[in-house]
């Protein structure tokens, strides 16, 4: 009955996750449901040509090749037309597809599926299982991203439908308030002026308007992912699944490599083990491991989006990672202090960010000429003091702080004593419930903002 009762448990979970998919269209839900067979498909061939090394890489080796060109061709295909009718002065015509819903994200999902039964890490799954595991709605848009070799052992390790106790549900739940907190009273907040800001871009700008901006999108992006992130770990929580952090203080970071050991760890994850362990990684030489680092982060600036700016987003952080590894054990660079190194990490995250968040790449330019003083305006309608409001400062100070002081150990510390006594505990859950409450006020009260990731 035990066994009934969990399957059951995950047909209804799959259910609700096609119905979340399909609520930007119906016609999703089909595009899901083949995509989930083919790739069951494509793990129950490569598990039975195990026993042959030559069939074995070639059923992989197809596998990948198909799931790749899916996403290249959705989400790809335009943009590479359109480069080469600017670049060669062709008339090739547009396809103008619609871009299925965390493609990118699933495309992952399902390559760590058949790249982990190619390499022993785990066997192929049950068509349920796959189901289970590709349409998974906390995770299927927007991440995190989940290996199938983490995700299959929890599948078969839980012995009930939901398989959570109190403990975990309350950890989910606060997991969702906090999530939800930040994405609706922070990042869109922060969403909210950037774009006021950019609307107003043709009526000139200021330098110190220019830089607000900025800090704010950098503040945006950060609570909206990380807000996605928390309510998606709470979410799994709630169905009896755990998933990895996917944020730790990204904005404590000292340089670029430890950003990304920060940032999108889940993608970061990815990326370590199904392209640069196989590129070689370090073990190659010196000059092959920093080729590979180059390409894993020029392949991250691709997966992010169709555009220029991504693809110089990814180059600017792979040509960071390579200059700090060939520099990090000298001895000057050892000697410098941690504040001059935070304070370079973060103006080059700061300027990376306004390259990714501006397309096409002569609007990202331009805004970066202002900031810089290159280009000036003879008169701006809206000056730094129409945007520097109260509200914006107080919410800029606890979005700041709460990126970057919350990180010390003093305040989990903190959290454990509260966790510890009863009447703390319940003064955590009133100040999180009111917090979700006011979240809900503010939602109600603007115009709806989709998480920034669910573009990609």
């Amino acid at each position: 009955m035990g066994k009934m009762n969990l399957r059951i448990g995950d047909i209804f979970l799959v259910l609700v996750s096609l119905v979340f998919y399909g609520w930007v269209g119906l016609d999703g839900i089909l595009y899901l449901c083949v995509y989930i067979f083919l790739v069951y498909v494509m793990g129950k061939t490569i598990e039975k040509a195990a026993g042959s090394v030559d069939k074995f890489k070639i059923a992989v080796g197809i596998a990948v090749l198909i799931l790749v060109g899916i996403l290249y061709f959705y989400k790809y295909i335009d943009f590479t037309l359109q480069s080469l009718n600017d670049i060669l002065q062709t008339d090739f015509n547009l396809f103008y597809l619609l871009v299925p819903l965390g493609i990118s994200f699933i495309t992952f999902s399902a390559i760590s599926y058949v790249a982990d039964i190619y390499r022993g890490d785990s066997t192929a799954g049950s068509l349920l299982d796959v189901a289970l595991y590709i349409s998974f709605f906390p995770k299927a848009v927007s991440g995190p991203i989940v290996l199938w070799k983490d995700f299959q052992p929890q599948i078969k390790a839980r012995t009930k439908a939901w398989a959570v106790n109190d403990a975990r549900f309350m950890y989910g739940l606060n997991r969702i308030m906090v999530g939800y907190a930040k994405k609706v009273l922070l990042a869109d907040s922060f969403g909210a002026m950037v774009a006021d800001i950019q609307q107003k871009l043709a009526g000139g700008m200021d330098i110190p308007t220019a830089w607000w901006c900025a800090l704010l999108y950098m503040l945006q992006i950060y609570y909206d992912f990380a807000g996605y992130s928390d309510i998606a770990l709470g979410l799994a929580e709630l169905f009896g699944f755990r998933f990895k952090e996917n944020f730790h203080f990204p904005y404590v970071s000292a340089s670029i490599t430890e950003f990304w050991r920060r940032w999108h760890i889940s993608l970061g994850a990815w990326f370590r083990e199904y392209i640069y362990i196989p590129l070689g990684g370090n073990r190659k030489g010196k000059i092959r491991t920093l080729v590979n680092l180059f390409i894993v982060f020029l392949v991250t600036g691709i997966w992010h989006g169709a555009g220029w700016n991504y693809i110089l987003w990814g180059a600017i952080n792979g040509v960071c990672m390579v200059t700090e590894r060939c520099i990090r054990d000298k001895k000057f660079y050892l000697r410098i202090p941690y504040a001059v190194k935070w304070a370079v990490t973060m103006f080059v995250v700061l300027i990376s960010w306004e390259i990714f968040r501006l397309t096409p790449l002569s609007e990202g330019a331009e805004v970066l000429k202002i900031m810089f003083g290159i280009t000036k305006f003879s008169s701006v309608n809206f000056s730094f003091a129409y945007y520097f409001t109260p509200k914006m400062i107080i919410l800029s100070v606890i979005g700041v702080l709460g990126a970057t002081v919350f990180h010390k150990k003093c305040f989990h510390d903190i959290y454990t004593k509260v966790n510890e006594s009863k009447l703390l505990f319940v003064v955590q859950e009133a100040i999180l419930f009111g917090l979700m409450i006011l979240a809900v006020m503010f939602m109600i009260n603007s115009t709806y903002s989709p998480f920034i990731y669910f573009q990609y």
